[in-house]
């Protein structure tokens, strides 16, 4: 999939760059299906081997830079993955989870039975609906698509950058740049590594939500 940037005269076409968008590690809230949110959630020990098997993965790719939200579960993905290159991960809370309001450390179930009007509001108004004391998808998308577009003018040709930050975030940049693929019902799990090039002028989507490398750890400690 390749889609023309509305922002192109940001950056004048060259060679391609790569950026991949990775998802934070497990959380023992995302295991009890809680909305994190923006809440500081650390990783949890299946989280930790997740980050080492993403880093292991990223290897062969040559990381060149490495920015990541700065809430503990993404940054610290991060680090595990930077340490792996030698390189240090540069914070930007921009790449934040949506502030959920709220919503926050409640199950989905919790959240429709205590709040069946916000949760209508929700469906209805995907991208500009903001919970009680939380913000809007759109307000996350611009702040996190904001600092994409940084981080493709500030890294040089056939860089290969890796982003990690949380679900919500991710999907939303994906519905920037690839509206038409549906990305709004596609799942993206704990360290999937969602891969895109662009020369400043075009994206190409080249591989969405990949896991194999925790696969591939299971398999390993199965030995």
């Amino acid at each position: 999939m390749e889609r023309v940037n509305p922002d192109a005269h940001l950056e004048k076409r060259g060679a391609m760059k790569r950026i991949m968008l990775i998802r934070h590690g497990q959380t023992d809230w995302n295991l009890e299906e809680r909305w994190q949110g923006n809440t500081d959630v650390p990783l949890n020990a299946e989280g930790l081997m997740q980050a080492r098997a993403v880093a292991a993965r990223l290897k062969k790719d040559r990381v060149t830079a490495v920015y990541s939200s700065d809430l503990m579960r993404a940054k610290v993905t991060a680090d595990v993955i930077a340490e792996a290159h030698g390189l240090t991960a540069q914070g930007d809370p921009r790449w934040r989870e949506l502030n959920l309001g709220v919503f926050q450390g409640l199950t989905w179930h919790e959240i429709k039975a205590r709040y069946p009007k916000e949760v209508e509001r929700m469906h209805t108004n995907y991208m500009g609906y903001a919970t009680p004391k939380g913000e809007s998808r759109q307000s996350m998308q611009d702040r996190a698509y904001a600092s994409l577009l940084e981080i493709v003018a500030r890294e040089p040709d056939a860089s290969q950058t890796a982003i990690v930050s949380h679900g919500g975030t991710i999907r939303v940049v994906l519905l920037r740049l690839f509206q038409e693929q549906q990305i709004e019902k596609r799942s993206i799990s704990n360290t999937s590594v969602t891969t895109m090039e662009t020369d400043g002028q075009t994206w190409r989507l080249i591989k969405f939500a990949d896991t194999s490398h925790l696969i591939s750890a299971k398999d390993h400690e199965s030995l």
